[in-house]
């Protein structure tokens, strides 16, 4: 695992280098997932089945197969042992409770003439939720995908998810059931995320693409926004734990595994005053990555883009921690009210040394799909407002005709548009 210290001359660089990742620009990644989009636009189902049966080695015979109902979804909820469905419900709810506050309602207000100004807030008809399923399962990203949706009014959830060589996971499938998802198709990839963009004669086309993937699924959500808007082109996941060098060492470390367990190039990263303390991790690290199911993983994760990093205090950690805007960020500290003023980017913001990120993607309550690779410093947590579309009201009134159509036309003048003044001079008293 790369060792730094922010009083090295060169650390500014190496921090840049440790964080550089472009995601989904793979130029050979970009020229496959444009051919598979291409034909599932041209060819419809008969394309989408033929990729899955490819990629996903699987043989189905068409989009039948690969079409599960509502009561497909019910079945498999109630095979799961109660205290699983129970574990499921709980986390259901509080991820329900806290988009709930998220919720936006219309708004108008009449000015002095009488004109009425305003927003109205919609849900949107119809959304597609992509549910990762290649290298683990994953119910927690149903609930966090289909919850904020489901809050917001959504009309119809559509949900893609590979089941490689056909086999399907119940635990995702019933948590498809308990967030209200209307209907599953079992398909990934570029082709899932083609087929919910355009349309097939099975899959309807919607109106928005939520949820992560790998390479070639955030290739192809880059390629079909416009036609279908998308939440956000996910990289690999992140966790930063700021530590004052107090917290047990084998929580920290067991912390960084916790984001490095995902894939061999999420990155976890550690920032603390003490090197001692970090040396005290390093030796956790090393004596509990042995007996992790996915030692692999994590080791290569640790190795490719992981890292420990002696800063001066608490302070600095908070300007670098600004710098990486972590998908996650840990406080692992006394006073984590007292870092928080110095934060400004970050996709979600651990407090405590009790709060291990794990609590947050799976049932604390606030979304886990959110902005990684640097973009916190301008994107926001997957919402209810992601479910949500507003527009503008206006309604002008004879009078307030009058005085905004003065300012209209002197505008459209000064711009060349003589359409624009006229449309606006007409309704004018003579």
């Amino acid at each position: 695992m790369l060792k730094l210290s922010s009083t090295q001359a060169d650390f500014q660089q190496q921090l840049k280098a440790l964080l550089a990742f472009e995601t989904a620009q793979d130029p050979a990644v970009d020229a496959a997932v444009a051919a598979i989009c291409d034909d599932v636009k041209a060819r419809g189902d008969a394309a989408v089945v033929e990729y899955t049966n490819r990629f996903d080695r699987m043989q189905a015979g068409g989009m039948a197969e690969l079409t599960l109902t509502r009561e497909e979804l019910q079945a498999a909820w109630e095979r799961l042992p109660v205290h699983v469905q129970e574990a499921l419900g709980h986390a259901a709810e509080r991820v329900r409770r806290y988009h709930e506050k998220q919720l936006a309602h219309s708004w108008s207000y009449e000015d002095e003439d009488g004109t009425l100004l305003g927003q109205q807030v919609t849900p949107l008809d119809r959304v597609g939720i992509y549910v990762p399923g290649g290298k683990a399962a994953y119910p927690s990203s149903v609930l966090m995908n289909a919850m904020p949706a489901k809050v917001a009014g959504v009309g119809e959830i559509i949900m893609v998810v590979p089941t490689p060589q056909g086999e399907r996971n119940d635990l995702v499938l019933a948590a498809a059931y308990i967030a209200g998802v209307d209907r599953v198709f079992t398909c990934g990839g570029a082709q899932a995320v083609a087929a919910l963009a355009y349309g097939t004669e099975t899959v309807p086309q919607v109106d928005k693409i939520t949820g992560p993937g790998n390479a070639y699924v955030a290739a192809a959500k880059r390629r079909v926004f416009g036609v279908v808007g998308i939440d956000m082109v996910a990289g690999p996941s992140e966790i930063l734990v700021i530590c004052d060098g107090d917290t047990p060492p084998d929580w920290v470390a067991m912390d960084l595994f916790s984001q490095a367990e995902h894939d061999e190039i999420a990155q976890a990263i550690l920032l603390c005053p003490s090197a001692d303390y970090i040396a005290q991790v390093e030796a956790s690290i090393a004596r509990m990555l042995p007996d992790m199911p996915r030692r692999a993983i994590i080791e290569a994760s640790l190795g490719n883009r992981g890292a420990l990093i002696a800063v001066r205090d608490l302070a600095e950690a908070c300007d670098i921690a600004n710098y990486i805007a972590p998908e996650h960020l840990e406080l692992s500290v006394a006073d984590p009210d007292a870092c928080l003023p110095l934060l400004r980017h970050a996709g979600a913001i651990f407090m405590g040394r009790f709060t291990s990120e794990s609590l947050g993607d799976y049932c604390a309550g606030p979304n886990h799909v959110l902005p990684t690779s640097r973009t916190a410093r301008f994107a926001s947590p997957l919402g209810v407002y992601d479910f949500q579309k507003r527009s503008s009201l206006i309604k002008v009134s004879a009078s307030g005709a009058q005085k905004l159509g003065r300012i209209a036309s002197v505008l459209a003048h000064g711009e060349g548009l003589t359409a624009h003044a006229r449309a606006a001079e007409l309704r004018l008293d003579q």
